[in-house]
């Protein structure tokens, strides 16, 4: 059987899902992979009633063409990611694949009511550019904070003023009046990550933005320890960190000299014009020597805090998403220092890579947690 490209099924279902393709050519042209790779994720799709095949195409001058559509009724799935200073926001169709996304500024101060008024708004414009008619099955939500999985109360997020202890799930299910699934964004980047990727085994993932979070994939299954509060690395305490204040009210953290927040405080304070993050990654990709070695910095002060991870716990892929993992300089800054600190059996074979699924890992996550959460498989 011909080896099926890592994210092949997502995006065959997202183009039948949104009517680019209805056929195994439509997929072989869109796609630019071999009709035999074609013929086996659609296939697959049949066999787990994720897709019906019904009717037949106008002919083209040879065969006519099978007709290959979701096996649905028609509602989406409404998506979200929150940022410190974005939000972004997408549709799903009932199998969980990405349909359409966008990204909007917002301010995570504003607190909770003001948020989802806005990302309510969103919703709505998206559904009638993109979904018209078409009803709303369920609703996702991933934040920057702790999230008390699955029953979607926020604990003590250090950079959410006026968000610690709300219940994010029952505010989603009242003012939608759908089932609603909230988790941390790590946590719901890195099941997006696993499904685009497919083979990345045991994997650590590492989401690099405005702050920094983290996640065991270990057989499949995503690792949330005693209350689901796992993978707070953010907090985790290096050295060479000028003990700087964190939010967290410690001292020390990973989190004040490697996240895109610090990154911007320290520019900032040497003069150099650098607000936030993406001013951070249009100065690095401009070459600015200052700025490129301390991100360097960061990222293998990154690395620091995770080779004692790599030591322990053995994993096949460490995969660093968030908007850092678009810097080269920091991903390889990261890899380096892996390498130099974690035991050589160990990263003989551990891939170490940027995230392949990139801004879109929790929405695409946040589609997976909904329709295995929801029981919203095709019936």
């Amino acid at each position: 059987m011909p080896e099926e490209p890592a994210n092949l099924r997502e995006q065959a279902l997202s183009l039948l899902a949104s009517g680019k393709a209805v056929s195994r050519a439509d997929l072989v042209e869109i796609l630019q992979v071999a009709p035999s790779t074609v013929s086996s994720v659609v296939r697959r799709l049949l066999e787990d009633g994720t897709i019906l095949e019904e009717g037949v195409g106008a002919s083209t001058g040879g065969r006519r063409p099978r007709i290959l559509r979701l096996r649905e009724d028609g509602g989406v799935l409404a998506v979200a990611e929150l940022g410190a200073r974005h939000a972004r926001v997408g549709l799903c169709s009932p199998s969980g694949a990405l349909l359409t996304a966008e990204e909007f500024a917002v301010d995570i101060g504003a607190g909770p009511e003001a948020i989802f008024d806005q990302v309510a708004g969103a919703f709505d414009g998206v559904r009638s550019a993109h979904a018209p008619g078409r009803r709303l099955l369920a609703v996702g939500m991933a934040l920057p904070g702790p999230v008390d999985f699955p029953h979607g109360r926020l604990v003590g997020p250090a950079r959410m003023p006026g968000w610690s202890g709300y219940d994010v799930r029952s505010d989603l299910r009242e003012r939608f009046q759908v089932t609603a699934v909230v988790d941390n964004d790590a946590k719901a980047a890195a099941i997006g990550e696993h499904v685009t990727r497919r083979d990345a085994g045991d994997m650590i993932y590492v989401k690099a933005g405005s702050g920094i979070g983290g996640c065991l994939v270990s057989g499949a299954r995503i690792y949330r320890g005693g209350r689901g509060l796992s993978g707070d690395l953010t907090h985790v305490r290096v050295a060479d960190s000028g003990e700087r204040e964190c939010s967290c009210g410690g001292s020390g953290c990973l989190e004040t000299v490697a996240s895109g927040a610090a990154l911007a405080r320290e520019l900032a304070g040497r003069g150099l014009p650098v607000a936030d993050i993406r001013d951070v990654i249009a100065a690095t990709i401009n070459a600015d020597p200052a700025v490129v070695t301390l991100v360097r910095q960061a990222g293998r002060l990154l690395g620091v805090a995770l080779s004692g991870l790599v030591n322990f716990l053995n994993p096949d892929s460490v995969v660093i998403g968030g908007a850092l993992s678009s810097l080269d300089v920091y991903v390889a800054a990261v890899k380096g220092m892996l390498y130099e600190r974690c035991l050589p059996p160990l990263t003989q074979s551990l891939s170490i890579e940027a995230s392949i699924a990139g801004p879109d890992a929790a929405l695409i996550g946040l589609g997976r947690l909904l329709r295995e959460t929801a029981d919203l498989r095709p019936s």
